[in-house]
């Protein structure tokens, strides 16, 4: 029986699972949002919202434990600058985590983990990306109109 055995051991040993949860938090806090298991996703969660509580309080020993946890720099630049400022109002609570059905490889059953308020951030990363891609279409289809048909294919039928 596996009562008052708190914690997920994720079919890992102790090494391995710690480099997971530290992978999985820095590319959450970059990313916004990661696609991962169920389990996965349930163990994160409270390393992730004491990141986040750290980059609230902002001072530098915060950031040194910060950076002691996570994989990058950059991540613990973006949780002090972008994230944690975002939280600055709301007492944890930091995520939200979305079943998505299961994998058809192995039948595991997926989730989506993201942080609650970045739901503009990625409309907005998606909104650029489309005009991004529209105008490339439009260059596109320019530079096709400026430089005519390709010789030798005037009034003859596409073959099939």
């Amino acid at each position: 029986m596996r009562h008052r055995k708190a914690g997920f051991k994720l079919g890992r040993k102790t090494p391995h699972r710690r480099a997971l949860l530290r992978n999985l938090v820095t590319s959450i806090l970059m990313e916004d949002r990661v696609e991962t298991t169920l389990t996965k996703a349930k163990a994160v969660r409270p390393h992730v919202e004491k990141m986040i509580t750290l980059g609230k309080k902002g001072d530098l020993h915060s950031r040194r434990q910060a950076l002691s946890y996570m994989m990058t720099r950059e991540s613990v630049t973006r949780l002090f600058e972008t994230v944690a400022p975002r939280y600055s109002e709301r007492n944890g609570g930091y995520l939200r985590i979305v079943r998505t059905g299961f994998r058809k490889g192995d039948g595991g059953e997926t989730a989506l983990i993201e942080l609650i308020g970045a739901e503009q951030v990625l409309d907005e990363k998606r909104q650029k990306r489309a005009e991004a891609r529209e105008k490339r279409r439009e260059e596109m289809q320019a530079a096709l109109a400026a430089n005519g048909p390709t010789p030798g294919t005037e009034g003859e039928e596409p073959q099939q």
